[in-house]
């Protein structure tokens, strides 16, 4: 008897050995390391790097990444930069991602750094160590300048997200519908006073919407952390405006819609307040946020029937979390990132950094923003339709808490409605 146990013991430990070995030769000495230098103690860097963990997962689940005769895994090595805190020297988000790239020798950078100063700062590094870079949160278009100018210095850069100036055309566009729709030409800007946010208003009310002929009223500018917006309002309100636009990211402006509420202002508020994003905004602002119009920069952070992989991202990052996305930025583009890479690599046959990068550049993908290519500065391509173009959308919310997009065209699930007491002026 236990002649035929120790028999049944040393089968099953062979059989053991086999699977693993088997496992270890399916997948090759070393997994493909991708490093997450972020802001971890925000939203949009917790859910981003979330997603990037949920893609990775799929990934090897499915088997991993095919290069050459191999299959590879995934790993992620991801790191606190703190780079969306203030005080946070440049210098110190540098040195995060050195320590990736020369101690945890990471062979890919996904979702990046929040501040853009330190993304452009950090185009130099990867160059030197020949480290693709996909970013999926900062938003200067000198990223892309740069790519443009010195292809051979800066071409290991890459942005999968919503960039400054896509933003400012979203914003224009919804602009332009509502001239359209209702016959309004009267805007006050009220914007949180930071360079992204300053840049955005200032083309928008210098270039933008004047051309477009609009009448910017006023022009208001709110520090980081402002909890009172009254006095915005009231100017808005004395100046007849009929659109309050927006352009906050910061935890503190979701108290603006409330006053809005409150003062009951005869005027649309449409434009971007981050903590207004995600389906949770609802409760937390105790539900007197309905008829704002807020930005969702990248689809897939909302779901849209339009783009049904937006939906299966959406619903599946749920139901591995137990929670909805929040965020509207960040978290598409930070798991497209993978799926991207993946494909760049199979294609290139390789982890060489210059040969993914010409796979990258050939990228061409349905994915959960749309369709997925690159320009000739290695940024995302936005546009309106999906099936030619990643897309972000402007929705509102309406008084049972429900997010409607309404623009662009394409994904519209209804129309915009007017606030108590405006009425369209045509």
């Amino acid at each position: 008897m236990k002649g035929r146990v120790f028999s049944v013991c040393v089968a099953v430990c062979l059989l053991v050995g086999l699977f693993v070995l088997g496992a270890h030769k399916a997948y090759g000495e070393k997994p493909i390391l991708l490093g997450v230098p972020t802001a971890l103690g925000f939203l949009e860097g917790k859910e981003g790097l979330a997603a990037v963990e949920m893609a990775v997962e799929e990934i090897n689940k499915a088997g991993g990444v095919k290069v050459g005769d191999k299959k590879l895994p995934f790993k992620v090595v991801s790191l606190d930069t703190r780079c969306a805190e203030p005080g946070i020297p440049v210098a110190e988000v540098i040195k995060g991602h050195k320590k990736l790239i020369l101690e945890d020798k990471v062979n890919f950078i996904v979702l990046g750094t929040f501040r853009s100063e330190a993304a452009v700062a950090c185009m130099d590094l990867v160059s030197q160590y020949k480290i693709p870079m996909l970013l999926s949160i900062a938003m200067t278009p000198v990223v892309e300048q740069k790519v443009k100018e010195d292809y051979n210095k800066y071409k290991h850069t890459f942005r999968v997200c919503l960039n400054s100036v896509y933003l400012v055309k979203y914003l224009a566009g919804t602009m332009g519908y509502i001239n359209k729709e209702f016959g309004f030409n009267k805007v006050y800007i009220m914007h949180q006073d930071v360079a992204w946010a300053r840049k955005t208003a200032e083309i928008l009310s210098q270039d933008v919407l004047k051309k477009a002929g609009w009448e910017v009223v006023g022009l208001e500018a709110y520090p980081t952390g402002a909890v009172d917006f009254s006095s915005g309002l009231t100017k808005a309100k004395e100046g007849n405006a009929q659109v309050i636009l927006p352009i906050f990211d910061m935890p503190t402006s979701g108290v603006l819609v409330k006053q809005w509420k409150t003062m009951k202002v005869p005027a649309l508020l449409c434009g971007f307040i981050s903590p207004l994003a995600g389906p949770g905004a609802w409760q937390a602002f105790d539900k007197q946020i309905a008829g704002a119009l807020n930005m969702i920069f990248e689809v897939g952070n909302i779901p849209s029937q339009k783009v049904p992989k937006s939906v299966e991202f959406y619903n599946n990052y749920q139901k591995k979390y137990g929670k909805p996305i929040e965020s509207g930025h960040a978290p598409a583009p930070a798991y497209e990132s993978v799926y991207i890479l993946k494909e760049a690599i199979e294609k290139a046959g390789s982890i060489d950094g210059d040969k993914v990068v010409e796979a990258l550049e050939k990228t061409d993908r349905e994915g959960a923003m749309g369709r997925i290519k690159f320009d000739n500065g290695h940024q995302v391509i936005f546009g309106e339709d999906p099936k030619e173009a990643a897309v972000g959308a402007m929705y509102q919310w309406n008084e049972k808490g429900e997010r409607v997009i309404v623009y662009p065209s394409s994904l519209a699930e209804g129309k915009i409605q007017l606030p108590e007491g405006l009425k369209a002026g045509k």
